[in-house]
């Protein structure tokens, strides 16, 4: 080898990554003995030197938080659901209360983007928002993990799920709004959004409507069901679907405020009044939900609360503590459309 050796020839002969060898000559208990001892006889062959100077700088803190988005698409340019948009505020605000300054950029999950950051030295640790299929988006999660990043994300809190999550209680939130909606008289419902393990947000939402109506003896076993992803447009396209098969039907569960908006909107397209013949209801409590006519009955998650904690949980594992996934409560904020 004519080059002077690095940590990534001894991981391409060792067949590990990068950070595995960084952790493994560091004798960190994140790597196996076996795997440890691997690394370093090859690291011995090699005649690698740590570079004290680079291991020094990398041990340093940049006093930035990264907080990257996911982009999601919505009627204007920014492409960021504006349910993230009001955690914004509350993540900057807490980050600076640390005395922490914040980075906000998109997430390239095509990309070896953790590099970009943490690696770099740009930023201590990741906040991510949103996460589009969550199928897929787990592989980058447990890639996170490989490269010993620390990061939190904002979405469904799930059993043995990678790294740590801050979320609402979405089966609570779906349970006592179905449970609101029985009490005022409704008895013929439809769910929109997905309700499969690519959207486990919307998943829990809708196991919550399901057991609440099963509670109050009611048939949950056929539920009519369209998919949508959270905008208005999906939300329109999915509320036609259902109207078209011509079901009885008096209220809507809508995994989020967008999609309800859509929803209103097509049924004031058909003649069907809101909420006199229809009650339609949504989830997150976004700044529109009061605006739009009816004004939206919804699931309030407390994004000034969840900014806190995510910045706060985040750090904890920067400084090496060992913080547990939380699930922040959800509260019904009762408006027009429901009827009550």
């Amino acid at each position: 080898m004519k080059h002077r050796p690095t940590s990534f020839d001894i991981a391409y002969e060792a067949g590990v990554s990068q950070s595995t060898v960084s952790r493994a000559l560091r004798d960190s208990p994140l790597v196996n003995p076996e795997t440890r001892k691997k690394i370093k006889d090859i690291a011995k062959k090699l005649n690698y030197k740590v570079d004290k100077n680079a291991s020094n700088l990398r041990s340093q803190t940049s006093g930035t938080l990264a907080l990257l988005l996911f982009e999601d698409p919505t009627n204007d340019d920014s492409m960021i659901n504006p349910f993230f948009l009001s955690m914004l505020g509350s993540i900057t605000r807490a980050a600076a209360k640390h005395g922490y300054d914040l980075l906000v950029s998109f997430q390239q999950l095509s990309d070896d983007w953790h590099a970009e950051y943490e690696d770099s030295h740009k930023a201590d640790g990741l906040i991510l928002l949103g996460y589009g299929d969550y199928l897929e988006y787990e592989g980058k999660l447990l890639k996170l993990i490989d490269q010993d990043t620390h990061f939190v994300r904002f979405g469904a809190v799930l059993e043995q799920q990678p790294g740590v999550s801050i979320g609402c209680d979405n089966y609570r939130g779906g349970f006592d709004m179905t449970r609101h909606l029985i009490g005022l008289g409704r008895r013929h419902f439809a769910f929109l959004g997905g309700a499969s393990a690519a959207s486990p947000e919307f998943q829990e939402r809708f196991q919550g409507m399901t057991s609440a109506l099963a509670q109050a003896g009611l048939d949950a076993s056929n539920i009519p069901q369209i998919d949508a992803i959270s905008t208005e447009e999906a939300g329109y396209e999915a509320a036609n679907q259902l109207l078209d098969r011509q079901m009885k039907l008096d209220a809507i569960n809508c995994a989020s405020d967008l999609i309800a908006i859509g929803a209103i909107r097509a049924l004031n397209e058909r003649g069907l009044r809101v909420p006199e013949d229809v009650a339609v209801v949504g989830f997150d409590d976004i700044p529109m939900a009061s605006f739009v006519n009816p004004p939206l009955t919804t699931v309030k998650q407390n994004t000034r609360l969840a900014g806190e904690v995510l910045v706060e949980t985040l750090l904890n594992l920067i400084r090496g503590e060992v913080p547990e996934t939380t699930r922040l409560p959800a509260n019904l904020v009762i408006r027009k459309s429901c009827g009550a």
